[in-house]
């Protein structure tokens, strides 16, 4: 379950304050999280989560059992433009942009049947023995 986002018109250091909130968290923590962020890559993060939930939905994978394995921010192109400067010189001004990559995961529950199938035979065991 992947999605991508390119050039995406907002530096990477900035974008990357948001991907570190959101990393690692189930699906819905992370859009009740970027619903109320007050930060500009919120919202195009958060349509880059629903389109790679839309995703897994396609491959049959439930919303409730994905979180965020790795959201990856980055450096898209630089668009170079001048500044008008004193004395008839120009400063340069770097137009920085992002690539995102989101990558969902499915959680995978433990289950430890192990210990209790051993208690079972021990107190089977111990009732063969009793009799």
């Amino acid at each position: 379950m992947k999605a991508f986002l390119k050039n995406y018109r907002q530096s990477p250091r900035k974008v990357r304050l948001v991907a570190g909130l959101v990393k690692g968290k189930s699906v819905g923590e992370a859009i009740a999280e970027l619903d109320f962020l007050a930060k500009r890559a919120g919202l195009p993060i958060k349509k880059l989560l629903l389109s790679a939930v839309s995703n897994a939905k396609q491959m049959g994978i439930e919303m409730e059992n994905l979180y965020i394995k790795e959201l990856r921010v980055d450096k898209g192109i630089t668009m170079k433009r001048m500044m008008p400067a004193a004395m008839g010189s120009g400063h340069r001004i770097n137009k920085r942009t992002s690539h995102l990559n989101l990558l969902l995961a499915e959680k995978v529950v433990a289950v430890k049947k192990s210990k209790s199938v051993k208690k079972e035979k021990v107190v089977k065991a111990k009732k063969v023995i009793k009799k």
